[in-house]
């Protein structure tokens, strides 16, 4: 697995960036500079499961191993989405996709947020990461300073 770090600060409070972040409509904003047609389905609720879904109708599923509303979430993902909806655990895609885990911390100091996200992931996925997630956070900014 290979570690990345994503670090943002946001002028507004830890709740508004977590609702911002985590709100359907608001997801869909700030996640499709960089991955279009995303959005997700499920609750941000610790041991809650969550599918990832993009233009095409493929994602991911993650569950939610830690979730305390406006400071940490951590989710773990179980398996790949098939454009048809099915789930995959066993192709070499799925193997690989498997056991990667994204975490946000956000930490409030005097009413700014400093958001950081970090993922651990198969090194054949980190450029999509590297590539998409400074844009997204800079969008996400965008929004929740408005």
């Amino acid at each position: 697995m290979k570690k990345l770090e994503f670090n943002i600060d946001i002028n507004a409070n830890a709740q508004k960036v977590w609702n911002t972040m985590l709100g359907a409509d608001t997801y869909k904003q700030w996640v499709s500079v960089s991955w279009p047609g995303s959005k997700f389905e499920g609750k941000w609720e610790q041991g809650e499961s969550l599918r990832f879904e993009g233009e095409q109708g493929g994602g991911t599923k993650a569950v939610l191993d830690e979730c305390r509303p406006y400071e940490y979430l951590i989710a773990r993902h179980v398996a790949i989405i098939n454009g048809d909806g099915s789930e995959d655990t066993t192709s070499e895609v799925a193997k690989g996709w498997i056991g990667t885990t994204e975490s946000y911390t956000f930490t409030e100091q005097n009413g700014k947020t400093a958001l950081r996200v970090e993922l651990n992931t198969a090194p054949e996925w980190a450029g999509m990461f590297e590539e998409g997630w400074p844009n997204a956070l800079q969008e996400l900014k965008r929004i929740c300073e408005s």
